[in-house]
């Protein structure tokens, strides 16, 4: 794990060296001074040599000058080195998160998955610039102390850092126990964030059920176990800051006792015994930062193990020698294809049936039949679990998913729109459109004039997932989005649901022409947008059950469409 984080720092080497050389300066700029001092009380104040005193005096301010410019370079482009590093894991997860097959985030939570982006990387990138330099610093500081001690009185010095053992034990003692609680603390604060994700999502539906009691009830909940799991942690956390303190706090009644006695043996002198005590007072301080880089640590390694889990999660696999799919006519065939989400209840069983060139399939039927998940088969936003589906006599998965997914244009019942502008959202169905393109696509779409007839035009601004649009209007930005593409390939699933009777016919036209010569297939439950399609077919929990033209079904006695179309006519 270590060998994995380790090569973030790659790509910003010379910034890091350049941190730990500021850091060793700085370091050896601390020993000065109880050198310095102890010199000035043994000999030249005795000595009452003031020019010494006054030069060593301005030496060590010019050592100080060079420590706080040491000092800042390390604040400065040691935090620069972990956000680098930061956006360069964020960026990797990303660009890993856009891989991830849809089942990933069918079982995962929006905000589980921001937490560990956002959360766990900004505690990883403190750990990256403040760890090896709280570790080198204590390091040095630590063993350069040690060593001019020694050259004051060895048995004085072993004496003073015999605590170091006993305060070794204790960090480690107590490691295990906060790795834990800090792993369960990253958990209860994605889970926070994923309830005010989902709450905020929702704000309106919970306005519209009266259901904002719930939904602080929930969120309560949720809050109340990230305090639970928080009050553990910071137990762990109290027990090991005050056994640790105790511990260096031994040290300088050590130090006292050993160093008073000392001196009054005539062993060493009262300079060597001050500057005992400025090395131990200053001794302290590292050990202060070895344990502050052991908390570090622990947030760190919870939050990269959980960034190493996300980055271990299978991406979608590519055929090692998949081609690009070329001149598209449109013939989708579907043999014997059988697919289920997990190990329960198969979805679809062997389905074979074929969507012609050029023409418009319709497939309707109950709720849960299998219609939407047959239309997410084809550009493999699933995998199926047998048979294969093929477009012009290629499997999909001998062809890359880029290229397959490049010719079908999807409208989805539910329309998703960016947060940006209008023109932003249109374009985003041929990255790189001229303006010309995107006007003609929206006029195609029966929206351009809408558009225009807003004070910033194309320009305006939809919000958060269109939420300053109409059911509407997002429907036909979507379908824009289609005409725009104009790929070989439709799948129109429920693409006019969130219209009116008369929106819906007036954009009906435009939806006719853009099926014209392409593959088109058409969810529906209002089976009046279907009755001209070349093919309809009935599918229900057990598979195909009917399949014909408009009329032929409506000929069929007892057949489900002619009671499905029935009865939706009753209603009007």
């Amino acid at each position: 794990m270590l060998k994995s984080f380790a090569r973030y720092y790659k790509p910003h080497w010379k910034l890091f060296v350049l941190d730990m050389v500021c850091a060793l300066i700085a370091a050896s700029c601390d020993l000065m001074y109880p050198v310095i001092s102890r010199n000035i009380i043994n000999t030249y104040i005795p000595d009452k040599n003031l020019q010494l005193i006054f030069s060593w005096c301005a030496a060590l301010l010019v050592i100080y000058i060079i420590q706080t410019i040491m000092q800042y370079i390390m604040q400065y482009q040691g935090h620069v080195v972990g956000v680098r590093m930061q956006a360069d894991m964020r960026r990797d997860v990303f660009t890993h998160l856009q891989k991830l097959p849809f089942s990933y985030f069918d079982e995962h939570k929006t905000g589980v998955i921001m937490s560990r982006i956002v959360n766990d990387l900004m505690d990883i990138s403190e750990f990256a610039h403040h760890g090896p330099e709280d570790l080198f610093i204590s390091a040095v500081t630590i063993i350069g102390s040690f060593i001019i001690l020694c050259t004051v009185n060895v048995p004085l010095t072993l004496l003073t850092f015999i605590m170091i053992p006993f305060l070794v034990l204790f960090i480690v003692k107590k490691r295990t126990a906060m790795t834990v609680a800090f792993r369960k603390n990253r958990i209860e604060i994605a889970e926070v964030n994923a309830s005010l994700e989902n709450s905020i999502a929702g704000v309106r539906v919970a306005r519209a059920f009266t259901g904002e009691a719930e939904e602080q009830k929930k969120f309560n909940e949720n809050n109340q176990r990230y305090v639970a799991v928080r009050e553990k942690a910071y137990r762990v956390m109290a027990e090991f800051f005050s056994g640790t303190n105790f511990l260096t706090a031994m040290m300088n009644v050590i130090i006292l006792a050993g160093g008073g006695y000392c001196v009054y043996a005539g062993v060493i002198t009262v300079g060597d015994m001050v500057a005992y005590m400025l090395f131990i007072n200053m001794f302290v301080t590292p050990i202060k930062k070895l344990i502050q880089f052991v908390e570090m640590f622990q947030n760190a390694i919870t939050g990269y193990v959980r960034f190493e889990e996300l980055m271990n999660v299978q991406p979608e696999k590519e055929d090692e020698h998949a081609q690009e799919l070329t001149d598209v006519k449109g013939e989708i065939t579907f043999d014997n294809v059988t697919f289920q989400y997990d190990e329960g209840k198969e979805v679809l069983s062997n389905i074979s049936l074929t969507f012609p060139q050029g023409k418009m399939v319709a497939i309707v039927g109950p709720s849960g039949g299998g219609k939407t998940t047959l239309c997410h088969l084809i550009p493999r936003f699933y995998e199926i679990s047998s048979g294969s589906i093929s477009v012009d006599g290629h499997d999909i998965r001998t062809v890359t998913r880029s290229s397959l997914r490049q010719k079908i244009g999807i409208v989805q019942q539910d329309v998703f729109l960016f947060t940006g502008t209008i023109f932003d959202n249109i374009a985003y169905g041929k990255l790189g459109a001229s303006r010309e393109e995107v006007i003609e696509a929206a006029k195609k779409a029966n929206i351009h004039d809408y558009i225009m007839s807003l004070p910033e035009g194309y320009e305006t601004f939809v919000g958060e997932r269109g939420v300053k649009l109409s059911g509407g209007q997002k429907q036909r930005i979507s379908i824009a989005r289609v005409f725009l593409k104009n790929p070989p390939i439709l799948v129109l699933d429920e693409a006019t649901s969130a219209l009116d009777n008369v929106t819906e016919n007036y954009i009906q036209d435009s939806l006719d022409e853009l099926c014209k010569n392409r593959t088109t297939i058409v969810v529906a439950h209002r089976l009046s947008t279907i009755k001209h399609a070349d093919e309809i077919i009935v599918m229900d929990r057990d598979g195909i059950q009917e399949r014909g033209t408009h009329a032929q079904l409506l000929e069929k006695e007892n057949g489900i469409y002619k009671e499905l179309y029935e009865a939706q006519f009753a209603r009007i």
